[in-house]
């Protein structure tokens, strides 16, 4: 017994010594022969299907996480088994104590179609074990990935939203997500998050802001943008009302056009300053002390009238501080239609802007004769702003590359590196760019844009206040107000543009309806707020030095 004991030890650990001698020969083998799994391969297997997009300090705009979602699948119980064990109807109530926001009357609709969907994207695993416990087979909780947007409707014009494609992966519908799709989709690429160039901080002050002001004159819409004049980066930009891409039907959302890159307005007085900057860089405004008569153009049946007459005759820095409509229309016609006209095309304003979406508005440009040029009316219409419908976008890269030096570059929605900016093209001379930045700083300290003088940032800009342009003519009692401006004007960084769309006289705008008393005063409650986080703080002992042409409007005033 004791002899069959040992021998059956002794087959025991031979056995144990054979497994062990063909692993070791199995691990000897794969050292030196076998490829082990890779760690790049490991990293994909744990990385989100979809890569992160942040702004340009880090902070997450949309990231993708596993999440459950309540599908309704009608044929849970074969082609021929009712799916439901209760009535639709009382399905839907018993979900409604589980998830009180949901919409009670869209979940009997899915309940008792044949073709089942989503009835939510996003569940919890608390509330997915109690529709679990309602015995409903129906209702499945199936296992995926979300896409969430942290930050709400912030940015969402921006952003855009997914939808699932084939094979139910993520597709980038609108915005960026649509933009970046390739690169956020690549499993080589989705682990290192793409940076936007906005700035979060002043994209929320930019909505916040234009949110009052549209609240405050019960504005149909609002549009806003931030933009960096020597990099063209868009740090911020909004169009209200928003969307939040959360929602799991975003693509019916009314609110989806970016009245930003899409919509073409009339924008009025704030085509002057680049009108009078044309003319000032084709020498044609030899001294900005010249009287140019003031009085109303009767042109092909047309009379073109300034709304507040100032006098007889006015300069060049009068025509801009009290926005007269008769002198730019005359500086326009000395200056010609063959120079305005490729002044535009210079600036962009005869296709779409160049930006990363695909909501680009194509510009309402004027009719053209047999030869390929304005008319004389044309011409002078276009100086203040009518005639020619472009995006605020399309404003807002005119006025940086006004007071930029002279430069104009395309805006992007993508962060900028130090030292990697386009070098843009020359679209003015530097000379002008600094008179045109003297002229801007004068109107925000005595003209229409006094509201938006923040002390200490040396704010300058323009009004704009148009009637839209309905059937069969102008609605008188319909504007687009705008003010166009940038800061600090001694050392141009950011131009801000704000639009309303179709601001009503309230006790908030003084019962006025211009762009004075409601585009404006947003630019001046805006830029305290980004300034410092932009890196620009107030300074009330510098300014834009404007000692030769105060004097030129102060007699007047």
């Amino acid at each position: 017994m004791l002899v069959t004991a040992r021998l059956r030890l002794f087959l025991l650990l031979g056995v144990f010594a054979l497994v062990t001698a063909v692993a070791l020969v199995r691990i000897g083998y794969l050292g030196l022969v076998g490829a082990a799994p890779s760690q790049t391969s490991l990293d994909e297997a744990l990385l989100p299907p979809r890569g992160e997009i942040t702004d340009r300090n880090g902070t997450p705009l949309a990231r993708t996480f596993p999440a459950y979602a309540l599908w309704f699948n009608p044929k849970a119980m074969g082609d021929d088994g009712d799916p439901l064990v209760r009535e639709p109807a009382e399905v839907a109530a018993r979900l409604k104590e589980i998830f009180p926001d949901l919409d009670v009357r869209r979940t009997v609709r899915i309940l008792s179609s044949d073709r089942g969907g989503y009835i939510l994207r996003r569940v919890l695993p608390e509330d997915a074990n109690r529709v679990f416990e309602l015995g409903e087979v129906a209702l499945e909780i199936p296992r995926e990935y979300d896409r969430h947007y942290p930050q709400g409707t912030l940015g969402a014009h921006i952003l855009g939203y997914v939808m699932e494609g084939k094979d139910r992966e993520l597709e980038g519908r609108l915005g960026m997500e649509k933009y970046l799709d390739p690169q956020l989709s690549d499993p080589a690429s989705r682990g290192e998050p793409i940076a936007l160039s906005i700035d979060l901080r002043v994209q929320g002050a930019l909505e916040d802001e234009l949110g009052r002001g549209m609240l405050a004159t019960d504005a149909k819409g609002a549009a806003g943008i931030v933009l960096d004049v020597d990099t063209g980066e868009i740090m911020a930009m909004a169009s209200l009302p928003a969307f939040d891409p959360n929602l799991s039907d975003v693509q019916h959302s009314p609110h989806i056009f970016n009245r930003v890159t899409n919509a073409t307005y009339e924008l009025g007085s704030t085509f002057k300053p680049l009108s009078i900057a044309a003319a000032i860089d084709a020498d044609l405004i030899g001294s900005l002390r010249k009287e140019w008569d003031a009085s109303p153009v009767e042109i092909a049946g047309r009379r073109i009238r300034d709304l507040h007459p100032k006098g007889d005759t006015l300069n060049v820095p009068e025509a801009l501080v009290y926005s007269s409509n008769t002198v730019t229309a005359r500086v326009a016609d000395e200056l010609g239609p063959e120079r305005m006209r490729k002044l535009m095309i210079d600036l962009g304003m005869n296709k779409p802007a160049e930006i990363e979406l695909d909501a680009r508005g194509k510009p309402q440009w004027p009719l053209e004769q047999p030869n390929g040029q304005w008319s004389r009316i044309t011409n002078m219409t276009v100086s203040y702003g009518h005639g020619i419908a472009v995006t605020p976008l399309h404003l807002a890269n005119a006025y940086a590359a006004m007071v930029n030096g002279g430069f104009y570059r395309d805006a992007t929605l993508r962060k900028v590196e130090p030292g990697k900016a386009e070098k843009g093209r020359r679209v003015f001379k530097a000379s002008t760019s600094s008179r045109i930045r003297q002229l801007l700083r004068m109107i925000s300290m005595y003209g229409t844009g006094r509201s938006a003088d923040a002390p200490g940032y040396r704010v300058g800009g323009k009004t704009g206040s148009a009637e839209k342009a309905g059937v069969g003519g102008y609605r008188e009692k319909s504007l687009i107000a705008s003010f166009a401006a940038a800061f600090p004007m001694d050392r141009p960084r950011y131009v801000v543009v704000t639009v309303l769309d179709e601001p009503r006289g309230t006790t908030a705008s003084q019962m006025q309806r211009t762009a004075a008393f409601n585009a404006a005063p947003i630019v001046g409650e805006l830029v305290p707020r980004i300034g410092p986080m932009l890196g620009v703080r107030p300074d009330a002992t510098r300014d834009v030095d404007i000692s030769d042409l105060r004097f030129l409007v102060e007699g007047r005033r």
